[in-house]
């Protein structure tokens, strides 16, 4: 029970602080809840092509640090992430404001990282519980918003393909920065210290970066 709470609890508050932020119209809790599953089962595909790509991976050290944590995750996860949220909601008519982007994005991104941290949880222990509980679900959180601005913005604004690119691609390349400096520190005692500083560093910066992404967008 307490590795299924150190699992599941930062998932539950993320996605009340989120329905919380939406204070003008918020979303139906069905679909909120149809979003957190097809995040959920988003892992399917995911560690399938992980898997794939891990297996051609053509290089080691920090090189194939860089690998993994661009290629293997980012591209991937932040990928079918993406087309579950586009799938899921583009076309529906409770998509009708800017913030709805960064909500929904956030539950299918919460799903996602709930079904990662359950494997991760109870495949490592209290210790890797309490790790992801203050790191990796609140950065899945953050690359969901990054992704949902521009979501939104390709659904209300203008220049449609891109910032559809770059609902995709910044999240992807944050996953990749905030995956590579852990990576790199594990592979290489030599950058251990510069990617442990730079990753906190990374992280203050990640979360300022989310914060300013729901304000610019709550009022619309």
């Amino acid at each position: 029970m307490l590795l299924l709470a150190l699992a599941i609890l930062p998932v539950i508050a993320l996605a009340t602080y989120i329905y919380i932020k939406d204070r003008f119209q918020r979303e139906p809790l069905s679909l909120l809840l149809l979003a957190l599953l097809c995040g959920a089962l988003t892992t399917i595909p995911v560690v399938l092509v992980e898997n794939f790509l891990q297996s051609v991976c053509p290089y080691d050290g920090v090189n194939g640090a860089l690998y993994t944590a661009f290629v293997v995750a980012g591209c991937t996860e932040e990928g079918f992430k993406l087309l579950a949220l586009y799938l899921l909601i583009w076309r529906n008519r409770h998509f009708d404001e800017y913030f709805d982007g960064i909500v929904y994005a956030a539950f299918v991104s919460l799903g996602f990282a709930g079904v990662e941290n359950i494997m991760y949880v109870f495949g490592s222990g209290v210790g890797t519980g309490v790790m992801r509980a203050l790191l990796s679900v609140p950065a899945h959180f953050l690359f969901a918003v990054v992704m949902g601005y521009f979501f939104a913005l390709a659904k209300f604004y203008k220049n449609r393909s891109w910032n559809m690119l770059m609902a995709f691609l910044v999240p992807m390349l944050l996953h990749g920065i905030f995956d590579g400096l852990l990576m790199v520190a594990n592979v290489s005692e030599a950058l251990q210290g510069v990617c442990l500083v730079g990753f906190i560093i990374f992280d203050i910066i990640l979360w300022k970066i989310g914060k300013r992404r729901m304000r610019q967008l709550e009022g619309y």
